[in-house]
């Protein structure tokens, strides 16, 4: 911040425009469409959890599960482990599977 002095003696603080920083937009989960959104089953826990309607968006899911008592969603992405051979060398990799 700069300061102005005014006539009277009295120092002003000026605040001087910030840059507008580029807006940032909420990042979606799995942009590859591996990642599913599912509400919370009545009676699941964090412990036990168990997996209820399927959402087609994080939005969705995140609006519905706001709406019923749990307010809880799962996101679930799904992978298949390959192997695969690197300098002579087996190495586990892992792939995302789609809907």
């Amino acid at each position: 911040m700069e300061t102005v002095q005014p006539s009277a003696g009295e120092a002003v603080p000026r605040q001087v425009a910030a840059v507008p920083a580029a807006k940032k937009g909420r990042k979606t989960r799995a942009t590859d469409g591996t990642a599913r959104f599912f509400l919370a089953k009545e009676g699941s826990s964090p412990q036990k959890p168990e997996l209820g309607e399927e959402a087609q968006t994080e939005s969705d899911a995140l609006i519905k599960a706001f709406q019923q008592k749990t307010g809880v969603i799962y996101v679930v992405t799904a992978f298949r482990a390959e192997a695969e051979i690197q300098g002579g060398c087996p190495v586990l990799v892992k792939r995302p599977l789609t809907k």
